[in-house]
């Protein structure tokens, strides 16, 4: 806490309006650094905070609370039953660790992803490389699956002996049907549990995206909610949030 108050005066809020399409605007607390040790980046995600490039942010919105921080305990996690199976239906996928660089076989299926399930947006590959995955904050790399020779999907992650950190995922769009956003979770959970990693942040929860909802199937797993981490096993933290995201999401 010491630490992240003695940052905090490098931080400005910036209005923009809602990366996730709701009404509110939405008010990004944020600061640009050159580097960050491993320490102060795993200070930060554990205040909730979200790393884009070279910047680190957390969302200060005044009348809406839905973006909500979500971490797992790899040594804690038990699959469910469909978990399972998708574990099982992809016995055909490799998974290997890579360099974060932009090539063109990354840059090609990033491009295809990005048209197919954003048709809408403006950004390209290339921009997302460069503006949003590439880092010198902190460690940074690449999970690359493959079936045979051919790339099924890349997750991009920061990492440390502490934690590691999904940063994005993006994967062949033809291939839906085996789950892929899923089977990169399990994959990752994984990895954490074979380097002793004690959590795993997977970004933001948000109720009422569907992207997102996925993510709270794993468990048990922990939401940053008044400032303090709360394990969800079954409903009744997730009922309690629900309830005050509603609230908030009126006012």
């Amino acid at each position: 806490m010491a630490i992240a108050q003695e940052l905090d005066q490098y931080f400005v809020d910036i209005t923009t309006s809602c990366p996730y399409g709701f009404e509110q605007k939405s008010v990004y607390h944020q600061a640009v650094f050159g580097s960050l040790d491993n320490a102060t980046m795993a200070n930060f995600l554990a205040y909730g905070y979200r790393r884009n490039g070279n910047c680190m942010y957390a969302m200060r919105c005044p009348t809406c609370s839905s973006c909500v921080p979500i971490r797992l305990r790899p040594e804690k996690f038990r699959p469910n039953r469909n978990q399972k199976r998708v574990w099982k239906k992809n016995h055909d996928v490799t998974a290997g660790v890579a360099p974060l660089i932009m090539t063109k076989e990354n840059l090609a299926l990033l491009d295809r992803f990005l048209r197919t399930r954003f048709p809408e947006g403006k950004s390209t590959a290339d921009s997302y490389y460069s503006g949003f995955f590439i880092s010198s904050i902190t460690h940074c790399f690449e999970i690359r699956y493959r079936i045979g020779d051919k790339l099924l999907g890349v997750a991009i992650v920061d990492g440390s002996e502490k934690f590691l950190n999904a940063v994005y995922f993006y994967f062949d769009p033809d291939q839906g049907w085996r789950s892929p956003g899923t089977l990169n979770i399990l994959y990752l959970i994984d990895f954490c549990r074979n380097h002793h990693i004690e959590f795993f942040y997977l970004g933001y929860w948000i109720r009422e995206i569907s992207a997102m909802r996925y993510k709270s199937a794993f468990k048990p797993h922990e939401l940053y909610i008044n400032g303090q981490w709360q394990e969800v096993n079954k409903n009744k933290v997730g009922s309690e949030l629900n309830h005050r995201q509603d609230r908030a999401c009126r006012s």
